[in-house]
């Protein structure tokens, strides 16, 4: 059995950042970082790679896992705020989270991401024209890398870490032990190894893995919500005085009918509409790109209403993958569908697609999404996009397209403390799969913070 000062299970934004500083900060600790998806170059989706058409559900699915996690093959964008993205602000103070973000846009910076402009939504006119119809902007610095700028950078990171930190692809924990001055980490290949501390940090795509290790441990967790919704795409045109300002608009709408939230997210000026495999259910997505040749004459983003539940169903998880489950039988993977055939009540057809002017990124089955999304979620959303249009007027146009489904599955909140440690000693759960952030900015910062922490330890 090898023996570790830290093993790290996950090799997403937090594990990535903190390795990074574990390795910046120069201290003698053994490293050994665990992740069941492949190396950063061999992180190919066939459907990017044009040898198929649509998801053939590939495991590990290279989208969602592999260095870098899901934020690899995104389009590279980051948050800086504490207005959504995560509470990592409740954990280690407001000051602190925003000086951990800013420290992680350093580092990008330095890695070739300083070529990529940094966008502002704070005391934006735009705030002021949204509030006069009713939308919410929330405010952050964005730092948008593109899908390719990204996986540069993130290579260039590993190999500032490889040759400090063993990394192992291709490798799932099945069991984590507590033992005396420690843990056990076994793995699906049979290995076995042991550490002073372990930090969990597998991303979204582990939540029911980490639930699993917190129900073996007894440590608690708290449910969270899941975020159901369509990702929407248009002519770049009708937004093109928003993201060419703020890149990314956050916008929160209540709406009148159900006194419900529906938001935006992940908004990708001029990118392309991806599916993704999270474990074993394709959802939908949008990325893009910073090369110019790269970028499409589309703009695409999500809109999204959040579910949680209390009793006597808890799971939101479970809601969320059993409706993308439905598209997925229905469609065969994701469905599409015409703004204008949905008000309508009638499905998308392929005669009618061949008539729509607006020219889909993603090969999709055209259908109806009112058989998929429950009638209060789909009410929500049409009505944003109707209040979307007065902002950025062609929205609600029927050639409009909606994807569906997207779905954001959110780990329950594992309790921790200041320290991001839950009550075993050593034991840390970092980044999206801890529930407690929920963006690349505050995941990557999470991993710097426990890093530092555990270099003091160590003696750095």
């Amino acid at each position: 059995m090898k023996e570790y000062d830290i093993v790290i299970v996950g090799a997403g934004a937090s594990g990535v950042f903190m390795s990074y500083e574990l390795t910046k900060l120069d201290n003698d600790t053994s490293i050994l970082m665990l992740d069941k998806g492949a190396p950063l170059e061999k992180r190919i989706c066939p459907i990017s790679a044009g040898k198929v058409k649509n998801c053939i559900k590939c495991s590990p699915c290279h989208i969602m896992n592999g260095y870098g996690g899901a934020g690899t093959l995104s389009d590279g964008k980051y948050n800086i705020t504490t207005q959504f993205g995560g509470e990592l602000h409740r954990h280690v103070g407001h000051d602190e989270a925003l000086e951990l973000m800013e420290y992680v846009d350093e580092v990008l910076c330095s890695m070739g991401g300083a070529e990529a402009k940094l966008y502002t939504s704070a005391n934006s006119k735009l705030k002021t024209i949204a509030l006069q119809h009713n939308l919410h902007m929330l405010d952050a610095d964005i730092r948008h890398l593109g899908t390719d700028r990204n996986v540069r950078i993130l290579g260039r990171i590993y190999d500032t870490v490889k040759d400090r930190v063993d990394i192992e692809f291709y490798t799932g924990v099945e069991d984590v032990e507590q033992t005396d001055g420690g843990y056990i980490v076994r793995t699906d290949k049979g290995g076995e190894y042991k550490c002073r501390d372990l930090v969990l940090a597998t991303g979204r795509s582990g939540s029911s893995w980490i639930s699993s290790v917190c129900d073996k441990l007894g440590i608690k967790q708290q449910k969270n919500r899941v975020d159901i919704g369509v990702r929407v795409e248009l002519p770049a045109e009708i937004f093109e005085k928003i993201t060419d300002e703020v890149y990314e608009c956050k916008l929160v709408y209540k709406t009148d009918k159900y006194n419900d939230l529906v938001r935006t997210f992940c908004m990708n000026p001029r990118g392309v509409v991806v599916a993704e495999n999270t474990n074993g259910i394709v959802t939908v997505n949008g990325h893009s790109y910073a090369d110019p040749a790269l970028k499409t004459e589309n703009t695409n983003f999500a809109l999204l209403v959040s579910n949680k539940f209390t009793e006597p169903f808890r799971d939101s998880n479970e809601y969320g993958e059993s409706i993308a489950r439905l598209s997925n039988m229905l469609g065969g993977g994701v469905l599409m569908q015409r703004f204008g055939d949905l008000v309508k009540g009638r499905r998308s057809s392929k005669r009618r697609m061949e008539k729509c002017f607006t020219r889909p990124t993603l090969e999709a089955t055209p259908g109806d999404l009112s058989l998929v999304i429950p009638k209060r979620q789909l009410d929500n959303i049409i009505e944003m996009i109707y209040a979307l249009d007065e902002i950025a007027p062609g929205t609600a146009n029927e050639d409009t397209l909606l994807y569906g489904v997207e779905v954001k599955f959110y780990n329950s909140e594992v309790e921790v403390d200041e320290h991001l440690e839950t009550k075993l000693k050593g034991l840390y759960v970092l980044g999206d799969g801890s529930g407690v952030t929920h963006s690349l900015s505050q995941a990557s910062a999470s991993g710097v913070y426990v890093a530092r922490i555990l270099a003091e330890k160590y003696g750095s």
